[in-house]
């Protein structure tokens, strides 16, 4: 294929990269996912394996359309309606961070530099298979569930024949019209033969959409990944994204996973003292990012608007269960607080985070505005050889240690780590507002009468998220920076991409270029960090390109 610098595109490689990336991200995904339902108890009323795959194509943005109908003594006016619309951020989340981490693997072995056209090929490979296996799971992802109207309590095998229940089936003589529910026989006797009816609930994922919202879905995870990984090449004239973009990126991709972990420790916490741990588990498994990242948004004082009714309310964390009533209702933390006051905790653990998210932007922000102060050298940075390689680290390193060299004062800095994460925080949180929705209803109608009815629908502000985003990651990352300046540690962690950390050092090193270790033989001849590391020898030079 086309020659980029130096480097040849094989398509063999494209292939494998692919291959290796889709195959461990489904593997991951599946395997959540059947765990996660088989915790359930979900494989006792279906067969695991379609809803494994349903499951799986929920996560990546896909569309699972459930369908069924209800045959009472031949009548065809009844049916069952059902809309879902969730995604499962766990099976999601362990399939992005697989996919990511090999493909930027990949990537790794360009060096410090990598051609657009390497990175187009290599990131459409990855795209292509990934829809040709999601295309298999749409075609698995449908199955028909039979649930026998005397499981659902004694109401049945107690019911005497042709009596209207008073209660039970979400209360269906309420909903009748007047007088209805006082009739004798035929209708009467009909709908209280309701619950002893089986009824047929089947879903199945609709291609189409399934297809298009999971090529968004890969594309988004490529370039997240592309933009959080602080050591993989990037195309020429990309500089600026590494420079600027990246630190503020991976410190918040790095504050949502801890989000996630403490989630998932307080699920473990609950599941220890619960009567059904496999339960909690199972839920785990499947939603913690939802919860953890919706806590989140509520923290920073992003509000959320939704309702509930039926059995679907049972499903909500309290006091969330209180809270939301059949008619609309604006969900704010304040208002959480009024129920139980341990929602408060949600603001300082908020803040924290994104305290912690500028503190990493400072550390991994460059020291000037070039980039070529501050941290740890690369491809880029150990460009330089032998005595004009010392001498230049040299007179760079005044940067690393003191504040306000290099880099226009403290001022400046905090500033250039301000911008950054309150443009990552201001996309971010309409993002998670976006992939933390939920909506999902189901209905049962018979003779177009209102028989049962359960729905929730919860939704952030997407408008507010972006405003408070810009505010809150701007202030995050001035006040993160003063700390880091403090410590002198501003700046340490920057590295050139197309590296990696040294093993005994923890120094950035890349095939052909020194990397700054503990520091030379004689101490007073660079300072300290600077120069070749003693503990190995460098690596020989890269081979020359081809004349011409």
């Amino acid at each position: 294929m086309r020659v980029q610098g130096n480097r040849r595109i094989r398509r063999a490689d494209a292939v494998l990269t692919a291959v290796a990336a889709v195959g461990w991200s489904f593997v991951a995904m599946t395997g959540t996912a059947a765990l996660a339902l088989h915790l359930l108890e979900a494989d006792a009323v279906g067969s695991l394996g379609p809803m494994t795959a349903a499951a799986v194509v929920l996560a990546v943005n896909g569309r699972v359309v459930p369908a069924g109908d209800i045959g009472i003594f031949g009548l065809e006016g009844g049916r069952a309606a059902a809309s879902v619309d969730v995604t499962p951020l766990g099976v999601a989340l362990v399939g992005a961070l697989v996919l990511a981490a090999v493909f930027l693997r990949s990537l790794r072995g360009a060096g410090g530099v990598i051609g657009a056209g390497e990175l187009v090929v290599r990131a459409g490979a990855v795209v292509a298979l990934f829809l040709a296996v999601l295309g298999g799971l749409s075609w698995a992802g449908h199955d028909t569930v039979t649930f026998d109207g005397a499981e659902l309590g004694d109401l049945a095998g107690e019911l005497p024949e042709g009596e209207l229940p008073d209660s039970g089936l979400g209360g269906i003589a309420e909903l009748l019209p007047e007088g209805l529910g006082d009739l004798g026989g035929g209708l009467a006797a009909q709908l209280a033969d309701l619950v002893r009816a089986e009824a047929s609930v089947g879903f199945r994922v609709d291609t189409g959409p399934t297809l298009l919202g999971g090529a968004v879905w890969v594309i988004g995870v490529l370039v997240i990944a592309l933009l959080a990984s602080r050591r993989t090449p990037l195309p020429p004239g990309w500089e600026v994204l590494h420079r600027v973009a990246r630190p503020a990126v991976s410190a918040l991709c790095a504050v949502l996973l801890l989000a996630v972990g403490a989630a998932l420790a307080a699920a473990v916490w609950a599941a220890a003292g619960d009567e059904h741990p496999a339960r909690i588990a199972g839920t785990a498994l499947l939603v913690a990012p939802n919860g953890a990242w919706t806590g989140m948004l509520l923290g920073l004082f992003v509000p959320w608007t939704g309702w509930a009714s039926g059995q679907l309310v049972r499903l909500l964390p309290a006091p969330l269960d209180r809270l939301l009533t059949p008619s609309e209702e604006t969900i704010t933390v304040a208002r959480l607080a009024e129920l139980d006051g341990r929602a408060w905790l949600l603001v300082p653990g908020a803040v924290l985070a994104l305290l912690c998210a500028g503190a990493l932007t400072a550390v991994r922000t460059p020291r000037d505005a070039t980039g070529t102060s501050g941290g740890r050298t690369g491809a880029g940075a150990g460009a330089g050889t032998g005595a004009d390689a010392r001498a230049g680290d040299g007179a760079r390193a005044p940067g690393r240690g003191t504040p306000g060299a290099g880099g226009g004062g403290t001022a400046a800095f905090a500033v250039r780590c301000a911008v950054p994460l309150a443009a990552a925080a201001g996309l971010g949180l309409p993002l998670l507002a976006w992939l933390t929705e939920v909506s999902a209803g189901a209905s049962l109608s018979v003779f177009g009468f209102d028989a049962f009815g359960a729905g929730l629908d919860l939704r952030g502000s997407a408008g507010l998220a972006l405003g408070l985003g810009i505010v809150w990651g701007a202030a995050a990352g001035a006040v993160g920076a003063l700390p880091a300046l403090a410590a002198g540690v501003a700046g340490r962690r920057f590295s050139a991409p197309g590296t990696a950390a040294h093993p005994r050092s923890g120094g950035a090193y890349a095939y052909g270029a020194y990397d700054r270790g503990a520091g030379g033989p004689d101490p007073g001849t660079a300072p300290s960090g600077t120069g070749p590391d003693p503990r190995r020898d460098p690596p020989p030079p890269p081979p020359s390109p081809p004349p011409g």
